[in-house]
């Protein structure tokens, strides 16, 4: 006699490729992501240990220069360094990172955040992300160094 389960496993998860996880994790992650909503940010692509993500420099946006607030352009990085690093479901943070600021955005510029899994072994990771404006021009270059942690970002369903 065969006996039923009596609770839900982890075979009772439904079978996804890596790009269908990374998408999955992506809806769930944005569900809760007001920062990176109230910035206007967009999700554009994601996919197992990489995303990018869009921002229209907005004018409540803007430093007393008159150019994009540089801790702006640093969230749009983070925020595509998060969706990239928890792109496999495992809950993940950052332990630190780095940037270097090469040009300014200004008000109505659409930047574009690429972030790409340089490095994944074990607990931590080393992502890279290029920060562009629409004409293509490198604004930025931002390095998020990441730990994994317990739990998963996205539940099964």
């Amino acid at each position: 006699m065969a006996l039923e389960p009596t609770s839900s496993t982890a075979a009772d998860a439904p079978q996804r490729s890596a790009q269908q996880t990374a998408e999955h994790v992506r809806d769930a992650m944005w569900r809760n992501d007001r920062a990176s909503q109230a910035l206007g940010m967009q999700v554009v692509a994601v996919g197992p240990g990489s995303a990018t993500l869009t921002m229209a420099v907005r004018e409540d946006m803007l430093n007393g220069h008159d150019i994009c607030h540089g801790g702006l352009m640093t969230t749009l990085c983070d925020s595509a360094f998060a969706f990239a690093c928890n792109a496999y479901n495992e809950l993940t943070v950052a332990s630190g990172f780095s940037i270097d600021i090469m040009a300014p955005a200004r008000q109505g510029d659409v930047l574009t955040a690429r972030c790409t899994e340089q490095s994944k072994s074990g607990r931590t990771g080393v992502y890279d992300v290029e920060l562009s404006n629409q004409r293509g021009e490198r604004l930025a270059l931002f390095r998020g160094r990441s730990y994994t942690v317990r739990g998963k970002p996205a539940v099964a369903g």
